[in-house]
């Protein structure tokens, strides 16, 4: 329901205008003949207000400051009896959402006027319940799971870069979150309601990433049909997030450079200078002051870029977020499909500490959605998981084990696989029983019930 008031000092005209509008039942209509009545109710909060500019003892551009002062997110749809063009433009540019010259048609524009009133506030609270679900979705917390200590380090970082302007480079393996790390930056800054623009500069040809980034006019080449802005200009006021910076060109990396100098860019065939502001974040899997010693990433560019650098850890090396991250994949795959919450058996949780995951977050996203699938009861059990072998043997050089406690290792591995059949584990390595019942009750070999 939409609240609209009515400000009017001619009573035939005020009763027209709140027949009109009350004929639309999402429209609360409310008349005034005088200011002061009007302004002991601007508290309510009016989405429109149909303001008579020549009122009797009042100016009528002083009532729609007063209005503006009181309830800013109303509009003021100004109904005048003259067609004065300097008093329209004025105000016009004080705000006021239509100017309208009383004539034979005047209800009938009002009506039309009040109506794109009203659509423009639907659309805008639509925008900003998607902001804030946005906002929510990115949500530091909520975003992004972690407990172990090099997560508690990225998340410092992440405080301490939200409020400010200063250049950020996020350097982690393909599927580690980089993109999410950037986005949960933006949406928690004070740039959240300006655009989060995203490049992905291995994915774009050489020939074209130019373009994509400066944007043209039209005619600049073959195929400019008509003129276009670039991702650059496109996240003013907001964030541009350069995704994979180690692999642009030398070339591109130069006028990259002096664009993040100067601030300013001119599209491809023009000479116009267009003004920027943005945040930059970029991201790499490569190590760039190593690219910068061989020779494939430009020094001045380096510099330029490195503000505060956010390392993110292969999930590998961060020790039971396994566990943490999927428990989460699986309650958001259940509740997305309206599934019954699955959970992980004992051996589910064992397997997934001891696979590498080359594949990372990305990687344990897939499997959990597709363990979920085939799984038959509400319990996912170590066959529902599929990994690599070899990417789970290779894991173990990862913890920087003694050689007894890798041996300790390959016979758990096969003692629970054989479910605890010494005479078949012992086979399988070709050692003696006696080896591994040692083992065992020395405590080196735990064996599960």
């Amino acid at each position: 329901m939409h609240k609209i008031f009515i400000l009017e000092d001619d009573p035939l005209f005020r009763k027209m205008i709140e027949h009109k509008l009350s004929m639309d039942s999402e429209y609360e209509v409310s008349t005034f003949e005088c200011a002061a009545d009007m302004y002991r109710e601007l508290g309510l909060q009016p989405q429109v207000v149909t303001l008579d500019l020549n009122l009797p003892h009042v100016s009528g551009i002083e009532v729609m400051k007063r209005i503006s002062q009181i309830s800013p997110e109303t509009r003021v749809i100004i109904v005048s009896g003259q067609e004065d063009v300097s008093i329209a433009v004025e105000v016009l540019k004080l705000g006021a959402f239509d100017y309208l010259t009383k004539d034979n048609n005047t209800i009938e524009r009002l009506w039309i006027s009040a109506h794109k009133a009203t659509s423009t506030i639907n659309l805008q609270q639509e925008i900003n319940t998607l902001r804030q679900e946005v906002k929510d979705k990115y949500n530091i917390s909520n975003t992004i799971k972690g407990s172990s200590h090099e997560m508690q380090n990225v998340f410092r970082l992440i405080d301490k870069t939200i409020n400010s302007s200063i250049n950020v480079v996020i350097n982690g393996e393909t599927g580690t979150g980089k993109e999410l790390v950037a986005k949960a930056i933006h949406f928690n800054s004070k740039r959240s309601k300006k655009p989060f623009i995203a490049i992905n500069v291995s994915a774009i040809p050489e020939q074209l990433i130019e373009s994509e980034l400066f944007g043209y006019e039209k005619g600049a080449f073959t195929g400019a049909h008509s003129s276009k802005a670039g991702k650059l200009e496109e996240a003013s006021g907001g964030t541009l997030f350069l995704d994979e910076i180690g692999e642009m060109d030398l070339t591109m990396q130069a006028k990259l450079l002096r664009v993040l100098q100067e601030m300013e860019l001119s599209r491809l065939g023009s000479n116009k200078v267009i003004k920027l502001d943005f945040n930059l974040i970029a991201a790499t899997h490569r190590d760039l002051l190593e690219e910068v010693n061989n020779g494939n990433f430009r020094e001045d560019l380096y510099y330029r870029l490195i503000g505060v650098t956010i390392n993110l850890p292969p999930l590998r090396e961060r020790g039971k977020d396994v566990l943490l991250l999927a428990d989460h994949f699986i309650a958001t795959f259940c509740e997305k499909n309206q599934i019954q919450r699955k959970r992980l058996s004992g051996e589910a949780k064992d397997k997934l500490l001891q696979y590498s995951f080359p594949g990372n977050i990305r990687e344990l996203r897939a499997m959990m959605e597709s363990a979920i699938v085939l799984s038959e009861s509400e319990v996912i059990q170590e066959e529902d998981i599929s990994v690599r072998d070899q990417d789970r043997i290779e894991n173990l050089f990862h913890k920087g084990l003694t050689l007894e406690e890798y041996n300790a290792e390959i016979v758990y591995y096969h003692l629970k696989k054989n479910h605890n059949n010494v005479v078949r584990t012992a086979k399988e390595l070709n050692v003696g029983k006696s080896t591994i019942y040692r083992m065992i009750n020395a405590g080196k070999v735990q064996i599960e019930a």
